[in-house]
């Protein structure tokens, strides 16, 4: 039996004991973490030097691409020193800050995707109210309030995760430091404090996940009113690359931690773990940037600036 005062470091899961096989993760983290940071960077560069971007809709496209920098640079750079040294520590301190930078990035961009759907609503199903409902002012409150939202939520989930009495050793069954991981060390009649609040949690979230549904329902029914072939195409241009994030980032999650325990494993486990937390951020700029031609006008005109200047 363990206590956490008498903890100084955690053991994060081990990809593999076979020192190629730790190289080739090593590598391969590696490549996804420069692809991130390039097709975040690009768009921020382009969203911030283009002042024909300084729109609402590409404002909340440059805070999650924001985030998403800040997510995968949380989870991935440990993970692949860890791999290319192979070891499995991460101190104690290390944990909690990688714990609270997770949360506060994955929560804040869910909130943010939620504003982002109001956004695509107001745009298609009130465009004469656009500029009254959106202005200046009212974008900045918007992102402020998710932001400030995810640093509330991560404050309290890893004060809260943190200040149970863990008793079940210090090795985490996952490449970085999860909620759910620490809580399975902790003594099993000290955690139903956490449980209520991931369960207040969860009911927030649902909150939000139908508030995009509908605002997608609406959307779509607006769309198909639309007379115009190209109206059409043009609305489904800004509203299908944000569906397909938030499905994405939704689905991924979910089943993360909700999937039944009958189909769990180690590798599923660490599989499914990748695809919430590692491959949204990576594939976002992707997403956006397939569909939107005056983002890749941007991207272009930037990439010929700095060519020919």
């Amino acid at each position: 039996m363990s206590n956490s005062s008498s903890i100084t470091e955690f053991l994060l899961l081990a990809f593999t004991d076979t020192r190629e096989l730790q190289l080739l993760t090593f590598w391969l983290f590696l490549a996804i973490y420069l692809a991130a940071l390039l097709g975040n960077g690009l768009t921020v560069t382009a969203i911030a030097c283009d002042h024909l971007l300084h729109t609402p809709m590409y404002f909340f496209l440059l805070n999650l691409a924001l985030l998403d920098l800040g997510s995968i640079s949380t989870t991935l750079p440990k993970a692949m020193a860890n791999s290319l040294w192979g070891t499995r520590t991460i101190s104690y301190a290390g944990c909690v800050i990688q714990l609270f930078f997770f949360l506060f990035s994955i929560t804040t961009e869910y909130f943010l995707l939620t504003v982002m759907a109001y956004d695509r609503y107001v745009a298609i199903c009130k465009p004469l109210h656009y500029e009254t409902l959106l202005g200046n002012r009212a974008c900045v409150h918007m992102a402020a309030a998710a932001w400030g939202t995810g640093i509330l939520y991560a404050l309290m989930h890893t004060a809260n995760t943190f200040s149970l009495p863990i008793c079940h050793g210090n090795a985490l069954d996952q490449f970085f430091c999860e909620m759910p991981q620490i809580l399975k060390l902790s003594c099993s009649d000290s955690y139903i404090s956490e449980v209520e609040l991931i369960v207040v949690s969860a009911c927030l979230g649902l909150v939000c996940f139908a508030f995009i549904m509908v605002s997608y329902l609406q959307i779509f029914r607006a769309v198909l009113r639309i007379p115009s072939e190209q109206g059409r195409h043009k609305a489904f241009s800004m509203c299908l690359p944000h569906l397909a994030v938030v499905v994405l980032f939704v689905s991924t999650a979910v089943f993360a931690h909700l999937k039944p325990s009958s189909i769990s494993s180690p590798f599923l486990n660490l599989v499914v773990t990748v695809l919430y937390s590692v491959v949204p951020p990576a594939v976002n700029p992707l997403i956006y940037s397939m569909r939107n031609q005056k983002l890749k006008e941007a991207l272009w005109k930037r990439a010929q600036c700095t060519l020919f200047q």
